[in-house]
């Protein structure tokens, strides 16, 4: 299966998946939800459903996509007077966050490239893992994403926009070592700039963790 099938949240997931047990990258709980939230709106972009300015976040098209959470999010969307700002719909859409992931990882699952294995903690607390059954989505999306970064390969429009999402929530430096990152750095800065909806979603994640560092440091004395 082709990883380009997949949508931004699932291809999200597989690029934070270790290979070796089936865990995610930890990254900040809040930092995933709001990439989560980035990636459905970002969907929703490349479905010609809603586009924004530098300012706004709009709708282009009502019509349905055929997905519930996708639908969901475009009615809330619709339903809105007034237009508002990438962070207010990136915020608001992170509610559904658990939601947006749960349902990311059944398709995944029913598609036959994870399946999922719980595994008891201290016999009591179960927690889950996600080994991969067949690896080469997850190994596509991850080369793509190299590719581009340490090439000259014209980019395709939706890795630009991964890369967005994944440089805005850290998945990057879970991805590569400093040395690797740095040297990247000046082309995921090109890359960044190819999208103007992809850039405004990550630059609303980052406005977001830098409130909310700065309202969980502890003011000296």
């Amino acid at each position: 299966m082709k990883s380009n099938s997949l949508s931004y949240v699932e291809e999200m997931l597989l690029l934070l998946l270790h290979d070796e047990d089936g865990s995610f990258i930890r990254v900040p709980d809040w930092t995933l939800r709001y990439a989560l939230s980035g990636a459905v709106l970002m969907e929703l972009a490349f479905l010609n459903r809603i586009d924004c300015d530098l300012d706004k976040l709009f709708v282009i098209k009502e019509e349905s996509t055929g997905d519930k959470i996708l639908d969901s999010i475009l009615k809330d969307i619709v339903s809105e007077k007034e237009s508002q700002a990438i962070r207010f719909w990136v915020e608001r859409t992170a509610v559904h966050a658990e939601a947006i992931r749960e349902q990311a990882l059944r398709h995944l699952i029913e598609r036959g490239i994870l399946e999922e294995k719980e595994r008891k903690f201290l016999w009591v607390f179960n927690s889950r893992r996600y080994p991969v059954v067949d690896g080469t989505a997850e190994k596509e999306v991850k080369l793509r994403i190299f590719e581009v970064l340490f090439s000259d390969v014209i980019p395709d429009p939706r890795d630009v926009v991964l890369i967005c999402l994944a440089y805005a929530c850290g998945v990057m430096k879970a991805l590569m070592g400093p040395r690797e990152l740095d040297r990247a750095q000046e082309r995921i800065d090109q890359v960044r700039s190819l999208d103007l909806i992809g850039q405004s979603v990550a630059n609303a994640i980052w406005d977001i963790e830098v409130s909310i560092s700065a309202a969980s440091t502890p003011i000296p004395m």
